[in-house]
């Protein structure tokens, strides 16, 4: 049996934009060591791996080159974008068991996928030792959520001008953090860019996860459920959001790079 492996561009509409990821769909569970030496091999920010319980329903884990991590937008957004254009599941909503829950992607009619995930709010404080040295940035506000610090600058000017010292950075205790502005082009309500480099990634292109926390945060500060944000990474990436209580809806393109099958099988 051969073993599919894709990379999709997510959150884009365009080829080598947006953010990369590859997917993997196994039959079972190998030993953790091998997946980690997969997401370490395919060297993007993020390697989906999935099992299939049923027609529409898949396990669903998530690795950078260095870690696993909890949860991962664009990757689930490439994930259903796989599964859907190469027929692997039918043209309907996806639920995907996960470390942060059972999450869903369903289709528009506009040919974005939908992700519904948990909402993530940042709660205030003060930044942790070294946090601002580190991103060089001066901050408006300061919050945390349980995965990632979130730093308000003055402007989008601010943002796209931060040249974080990543060594320092990673010193951090976080899985990453997200640095937002307010947008300059109306098109847009925020812009954000995302460093992780504890997590193995220094600049995430487009994050699906840190708009689950800057879906709150700037809904609470313009009042509004919907939006639309931009990520001013080199590569750049488009995500609209929808606040729904508890829970946030992640809305974007994706584009097939590559089709493959892995050489060998796994071990175990």
């Amino acid at each position: 049996m051969t073993i599919p492996l894709y990379v999709v561009d997510a959150f884009t509409d365009r080829l080598f934009a947006g953010n990369p990821a590859a997917v993997c769909l196994l039959d079972r569970w190998p030993p953790d060591g091998w997946l980690q030496l997969l997401g370490r091999e395919m060297n993007l920010s993020e390697t989906a791996v999935l099992v299939r319980r049923s027609e529409t329903a898949f396990e669903l884990r998530w690795f950078t080159p260095a870690v696993e991590v909890d949860l991962c937008g664009h990757a689930t957004v490439a994930s259903a974008h796989a599964l859907w254009e190469n027929g692997h599941a039918p043209r309907a909503t996806l639920t995907f068991t996960t470390r942060s829950g059972t999450l869903s992607a369903s289709p528009l009619s506009s040919g974005e996928v939908e992700l519904d995930f948990p909402a993530k709010p940042a709660t205030p404080c003060d930044p942790p030792a070294g946090l601002l040295d580190a991103l060089g940035a001066v901050a408006v506000a300061v919050g945390r959520n349980s995965f990632d610090f979130l730093v308000e600058m003055a402007s989008e000017a601010d943002v796209r001008g931060l040249k974080p010292d990543f060594r320092k950075l990673a010193a951090v205790a976080c899985r990453g953090v997200i640095v937002t502005a307010p947008s300059n082009d109306p098109a847009y309500d925020f812009v954000s860019r995302f460093f992780a480099p504890a997590s193995g990634i220094d600049e995430d292109p487009v994050t699906g996860s840190s708009h689950c926390c800057l879906s709150e945060y700037w809904g609470d500060k313009l009042g509004k459920q919907e939006m639309v944000g931009r990520q001013i990474s080199a590569r750049g990436g488009v995500v609209r959001v929808s606040r729904r209580g508890a829970r946030v809806l992640l809305a974007g393109r994706a584009v097939t790079v590559s089709r493959g099958e892995l050489a060998t099988r796994p071990e175990g």
